[in-house]
């Protein structure tokens, strides 16, 4: 792998990436990489609040600044609260991995002589202004390949793949308490995202999930946000099921953490949570149909994706950006259960 941008070893790095959760999920291995590479570097993470609740305690982070970003009119006191917290820092490097104009001022407000972004192309809103220094063009791949871009560009090696989520003493303890209770194994069921397309119809959930407990001998426990479309979902799924469910929706990103980590199995369209399962090692089953899963799929297991992207069985489609309203359409309960039991075998079965 040879460098195209070749630095000295920076003092003080800092990462621009600001929401949402399953981006953060995507820049943790791209941390652990710097860090591995430059142990002696500092790393700074301007971030928002969501993401900073998962990200806080990661090994490989020296700081975080975070900015509320709806703060003032049209967020200008955001900015001068950021603007604040840099008085009298500066970085050797600054990566900024997110292609809009937020995280381009942003940018334009560090001091230092390297600021890394990506190419015109794909940098959105003018981002590329911002930077002194740019990726090359590459085709579309999957989110974290493309990451993984800014470190190659270093001559950082990303792999092997570190996303080092922590889990404190507390959570555990936690995490055993809440499990200690369940009769079963406890399937993770994603219900609800923020992008009404992206999500599956609340009785073909109901079908799965009544499979899942009665031929998987799994619990299912329906997990997420706190917003009024998850809830809307998980109150028409748990009418609609015929098995007993758990609601474990809420606000505590840190809860969610070790639920995940918690299930034997999770269940879920395109959203942050599914990441966050992939990143904990959990056996998952990803529903796609609206966004690519080249693209945004469970890295590196694309094997276990439901695909409803896919217009016709085994269509050549490659990694893009293009959604497909009617995709999730295509997402049948059928195929799911075929999947959801792949995964399952392949998890019971011991290490050669």
């Amino acid at each position: 792998m040879s460098p195209g941008l070749q630095l000295p070893p920076p003092r003080r790095i800092a990462i621009v990436m600001l929401s949402a959760l399953g981006d953060a999920v995507h820049v943790l291995p791209v941390v652990s990489a710097l860090k591995r590479h430059w142990p002696h570097s500092d790393i700074t993470w301007i971030v928002q609040p969501v993401p900073y609740q998962l990200v806080r305690d990661h090994p490989a982070v020296t700081d975080f600044l975070v900015f509320h970003r709806r703060r003032g009119v049209r967020g200008l006191r955001s900015f001068r609260e950021l603007r604040d917290q840099l008085a009298g820092r500066s970085f050797d490097l600054v990566i900024n991995l997110q292609v809009y104009l937020k995280a381009g001022v942003i940018t334009g407000m560090l001091d230092s002589p390297v600021k890394l972004g990506f190419d015109r192309k794909r940098a959105r809103d003018l981002n590329w202004a911002f930077t002194t220094h740019r990726i090359p063009p590459h085709p579309n791949q999957h989110v974290q390949d493309q990451y993984f871009e800014f470190v190659e560009h270093l001559g950082v090696e990303p792999r092997p793949v570190a996303w080092q989520i922590p889990i404190s003493g507390e959570e555990r303890d936690a995490q055993r308490a809440w499990f200690e209770r369940l009769e079963r194994p406890a399937c993770a069921a994603v219900v609800g995202t923020s992008r009404p397309r992206k999500n599956w119809a609340p009785e073909r959930w109901a079908r799965l999930l009544e499979h899942v407990y009665r031929e998987r001998g799994l619990q299912p426990v329906l997990v997420g946000g706190p917003s009024a479309v998850e809830r809307e979902l998980a109150d028409a799924v748990m009418a609609e099921a015929h098995v007993p469910l758990l609601d474990a929706l809420g606000d505590d990103v840190r809860r969610l953490v070790w639920l995940l980590d918690g299930s034997a199995l999770v269940v879920s369209p395109d959203t942050g949570p599914l990441h966050l399962a992939r990143a904990l090692d959990r056996p998952v089953v990803g529903l796609f149909g609206y966004t690519n899963p080249k693209r945004y799929g469970p890295y590196g297991r694309p094997e276990n994706v439901v695909d409803g992207y896919a217009r016709y069985p085994g269509e050549p489609y490659e990694a893009s950006m293009e959604y497909r309203p009617e995709g999730m359409d295509r997402v049948t309960v059928a195929a799911a259960i075929e999947v959801v039991g792949r995964v399952l075998r392949r998890t019971s079965q011991p290490e050669s």
